[in-house]
């Protein structure tokens, strides 16, 4: 029996449920014909949820995640390579 220490980081599960509702909300805005980004962006800098569409869920995913959050998930990876 191997007696070793995992190690738990709770910063990669959120941040692999950002990326998955992110994805997920684009889709459905695609869907139903919007441009995605745009709509996206829109929430992001303003904070209305009027900007994403409540198809598949997709309003209610994207409010169940801080703005603030998605900004720096969205940053660090942007960036990861600089």
């Amino acid at each position: 029996m191997l007696d070793k220490t995992s190690l738990f980081d709770v910063n990669e599960f959120k941040v692999a449920d950002i990326t998955q509702t992110l994805n997920e909300v684009y889709e459905a805005l695609q869907e139903k014909g919007y441009n995605p980004i745009n709509q996206m962006v829109g929430y992001l800098i303003s904070g209305d949820p009027g900007y994403i569409s409540s198809h598949k869920g997709a309003r209610s995913k994207i409010l169940s995640l801080e703005r603030s959050e998605i900004v720096s998930v969205l940053l660090k990876d942007y960036l990861k390579d600089k």
